[in-house]
């Protein structure tokens, strides 16, 4: 079935439409109960489970902070090579280790038992490898050509404020809270901005390249448009700790997790003891649902409604044991006529 640009102007229109029977006001109502929620929820969790990370942390004496006191010194005069270092490399590193597996099953369809826990069972079965080559050659083009010279640019605004290699770890507690100031930021420009780019004319024109994997695997999680990739991959991640003039260690780590977190929602498979890819596997299936990361915007703005009747929703969960989640909550028979 073809998809036309008048039936996407009316997905997006549907999308919009889902906000809410009280308009603004029911958004704000929504919103205000939402973030009162998060913030009761993180002072307990503040009291709680980062106080016994933070005496793991203490236990460790000054073995983080020694050995960051010796790469200083060993990059003493050149910090913008170690600036690079952390912000590029150990990101670079950390997409294509994880892509590296993921690729391996998705070619090989080997080891045979994590295909078990492939989302959409019936596609990448295995991958189309001409569609691969496309996709690696655009991933590697984004990389290159224009995370790279924005990476500059984050270098020069941070360098603005002051050295973002100073000689002094953050402490755990503020590293935790830019992490989840990060993570806020990005769930807010990345939801808009996303949307944004459903616009049928934008869809047509940006976004489309993205979704030409309706079942999408790790490596396309950065596959898309040069102008998608600045806007809604880059700016929602590099902005958060532009904002706080984050310190090298905190911004190396947020760039790490971030690549890493978006292979995995865009892996394909419900692995045990990973997070659950289901909210995003199901954007590409549907294209008018779940358009952001953590899906508090989703749910205040009621682009999760359809997401939360189905299958896909019940096995929306971290998955602690060894049985793959569609076996356990198999789809409703097929009706037959």
């Amino acid at each position: 079935m073809t998809v036309t640009a008048d039936m996407k102007g009316a997905m997006f229109l549907d999308a919009g439409k889902q906000e809410g029977p009280g308009g603004l006001w029911d958004c704000v109502r929504k919103g205000a109960f939402i973030i009162g929620s998060g913030l009761l929820f993180l002072a307990a969790f503040g009291n709680s489970l980062t106080w016994h990370l933070q005496r793991f942390w203490g236990a460790s004496g000054d073995f983080w902070q020694n050995m960051w006191t010796k790469l200083f010194l060993k990059f003493q005069g050149h910090h913008t090579a170690l600036f690079y270092l952390g912000t590029a490399l150990l990101p670079l590193i950390s997409f294509w280790a994880a892509n590296a597996l993921l690729l391996l099953v998705d070619v090989t369809g080997k080891p045979s038992f994590i295909t078990r826990y492939r989302i959409q069972a019936d596609k990448n079965s295995p991958v189309d490898k001409a569609k691969l080559r496309h996709a690696l050659l655009t991933v590697l083009f984004n990389q290159v050509f224009i995370s790279g010279p924005m990476v500059v640019g984050v270098h020069h605004v941070m360098t603005w404020r002051g050295d973002p290699c100073g000689a002094e770890l953050p402490a755990f507690h503020w590293a935790l809270l830019e992490l989840a100031f990060c993570a806020v930021i990005e769930e807010i420009m990345f939801y808009y901005s996303h949307r944004l780019f459903h616009h049928p004319t934008l869809y047509k024109h940006v976004h489309k390249q993205h979704h030409e994997w309706t079942a999408p695997i790790g490596v396309v999680s950065i596959y898309a448009h040069p102008l998608e990739h600045v806007l809604s991959n880059m700016l929602p991640a590099v902005m958060g700790p532009m904002l706080l003039g984050s310190h090298l260690s905190t911004t190396s780590l947020w760039y790490s997790v971030a690549l890493v977190s978006t292979t995995i929602s865009h892996c394909g498979y419900h692995l045990p003891l990973l997070p659950s890819p289901e909210f995003h596997d199901f954007h590409h299936l549907k294209f008018n649902q779940c358009f952001g990361v953590l899906g508090v915007l989703d749910r205040l703005h009621g682009t999760d409604a359809k997401f939360r009747l189905t299958k896909q929703h019940e096995r929306h969960a971290l998955l602690i044991s060894l049985t793959p989640l569609s076996e356990s909550i198999p789809d409703e028979p097929k009706k037959t006529q």
